[in-house]
């Protein structure tokens, strides 16, 4: 797939995810997908597959998380998000690292920016 085929399965990942649709936001996730958490918390690690991941999404929805992006960079197998994200009330920017497998399926998710709100929000 095209960069530009990846940033449009990326975008429409995102907003299906803000609308609460989880279906459709691992529509074009592999089934190998793993998914990085940075950090030192209780949800710090790699998830792997669709049904880890569903289960940290929980977590995550247990404590408000929203996500907005506003950025999409996308260049070969990578697509680049910049989001405002809000956990339990506290807002954060972030980047997120999208990694796309020829077929246009998502095989790797990486959030760089600070850990502290993951941090404080999941503390163990």
């Amino acid at each position: 797939m095209s960069a530009q085929e990846n940033k449009a399965t990326a975008e429409a990942a995102y907003r299906a995810f803000s609308e609460g649709d989880a279906a459709g936001a691992m529509q074009n996730m592999d089934d190998g997908v793993i998914w990085n958490v940075r950090g030192d918390n209780s949800v710090s690690g790699a998830y792997h597959g669709k049904e880890e991941i569903g289960e940290l999404w929980a977590k995550f929805g247990e404590k408000g998380i929203k996500t907005e992006p506003h950025d999409f960079v996308a260049d070969g197998d990578k697509v680049v998000v910049l989001t405002t994200v809000t956990l339990d009330g506290e807002q954060t920017e972030a980047a997120d690292v999208l990694t796309y497998n020829g077929e246009g399926k998502l095989v790797q998710f990486d959030q760089i920016g600070d850990p502290a709100t993951g941090n404080r929000v999941f503390a163990r």
